[in-house]
């Protein structure tokens, strides 16, 4: 239990020190989203999670109602950072798309669990490619271009990692490039276009479109091997470092606590996939191995994403660190999926 346990500790930790470094309200609201977490995994600890989601209905409807709540959204949510991704209920903003990763992820362990052997399959991978297209388009719509990537790599992932051949993988490919194409001209908005030519022009874009992804880079450069000390970054402090709490929290991070802090965090994020993998492998179920299969997925491309934006290696896309980064909605989903882990753990 430990084992799964102090990574996740260590994250939400360094997610607290370092919001109570930017702003006291964030780390207040960040403690309580913490708390509620924590709840629901002891609300797991007694509840059998099998008794609801190993039931296929009721992960349909889970899906759904996630889908419905995503189009209520696009069609009457709030704007925040120009993204029409929020329903706000009084002083609480949800993110649906947050609940849709997890509903993917349901989906498919319920969907592959019978079908694993039969994974090169047109029939097969075309009905899972509807289930991750459907909310990645309401997603674009919104946009969010960053929670669509994740819902692609949880479906992809699983394709891999079940043993899809080479020849379908390929195939895919092809698809992929032809569908990129027919994207970026018809599907991506400007501003999409233009982060990913200040990404591959780099130089000629530092003080506009790749502003951000600058002043990360040297928030980052300016942390050294331990850092700045508590509150004392620059780039954050003074404001240069855009969304230091959320997009950009791992930047604040390396550049109060340096390196030494940044390697804390992302072997404490190793060993909490490599743990959930663990508990995967042994779990008795297919349904419980491909729902960790699937968190591993999901957290992993969510790290991917976050860190190749912050350190430059990717274009900026705007998603957030897992349990690092500020964020009811994400906050919750992840002591969520941790919960259902945890409880396959102690089945098992």
């Amino acid at each position: 239990m430990l084992s799964l346990f102090i990574p996740v500790g260590i994250l939400v930790v360094a997610s607290l020190v370092t919001l109570s470094a930017l702003s006291l309200h964030l780390f207040v609201l960040q403690l309580i989203w913490v708390l509620l977490g924590i709840g629901i995994i002891a609300f797991f600890w007694f509840f059998d999670w099998r008794a609801i989601f190993n039931v296929s209905w009721a992960v349909g409807a889970f899906y759904v109602l996630v889908l419905f709540l995503m189009l209520f959204a696009l069609l009457h949510g709030s704007v925040v950072r120009n993204t029409r991704s929020w329903i706000v209920l009084g002083p609480i903003s949800i993110q649906p798309v947050e609940f849709m990763k997890a509903a993917l992820i349901l989906v498919y362990a319920a969907y592959f669990r019978r079908r694993h052997l039969a994974v090169a399959h047109w029939r097969t991978i075309l009905t899972s490619f509807v289930f991750f297209a459907i909310p990645a388009a309401i997603s674009v719509k919104l946009p969010d271009l960053g929670s669509a990537l994740i819902f692609f790599g949880i479906w992809f992932g699983f394709l891999l990692l079940l043993g899809l051949p080479w020849r379908r993988i390929l195939a895919a490919i092809a698809i992929f490039a032809v569908a990129g194409i027919f994207a970026w001209h018809f599907v991506l908005r400007g501003y999409h276009r233009a982060r990913i030519l200040g990404f591959l022009y780099p130089q000629d874009n530092s003080l506009s479109i790749n502003y951000s992804e600058t002043q990360s880079r040297i928030a980052i450069g300016s942390g050294g091997i331990w850092g700045a000390g508590y509150g004392q970054g620059t780039q954050a402090q003074l404001g240069f470092l855009s969304v230091p709490e959320s997009d950009f929290v791992f930047a604040s991070l390396i550049e109060e606590w340096g390196l030494f802090g940044g390697l804390l965090v992302l072997g404490a994020f190793l060993v909490l996939v490599w743990r959930i993998l663990a508990i995967g492998s042994v779990a008795k179920e297919n349904f419980a191995k491909f729902i960790c299969l699937g968190i591993a997925l999901m957290l992993s491309v969510q790290f991917f994403l976050n860190a190749g934006s912050v350190t430059g290696l990717l274009p900026v896309i705007g998603v957030t660190f897992p349990f690092l980064s500020y964020g009811g909605t994400s906050a919750i989903v992840d002591f969520f999926l941790i919960g259902i882990v945890n409880a396959i753990r102690r089945q098992s």
